[in-house]
């Protein structure tokens, strides 16, 4: 499994969104930084179609402002 953490901090927003690949599934979590925010899962055809999945949202956090962080 596959975990990326991104947050973004500005103003009054504080939020975190994860995002996890196992086999075909993209797992997204999401919501204020000091919840355990939202899930939401989805099922893909094959492993590689669930990761262009995921690099997409990426992609679309990052030109929002999201900051990747490490996650432990």
């Amino acid at each position: 499994m596959t975990t990326r953490r991104f947050e973004f901090i500005e103003g009054t927003s504080c939020k975190f969104w994860e995002v996890s690949i196992t086999g075909n599934n993209v797992t997204v979590r999401y919501g204020r930084i000091g919840t355990n925010g939202q899930s939401q899962t989805k099922s893909f055809t094959s492993p590689a179609a669930a990761a262009l999945h995921a690099d997409k949202q990426i992609a679309t956090k990052l030109a929002k402002g999201y900051r990747e962080l490490a996650v432990a």
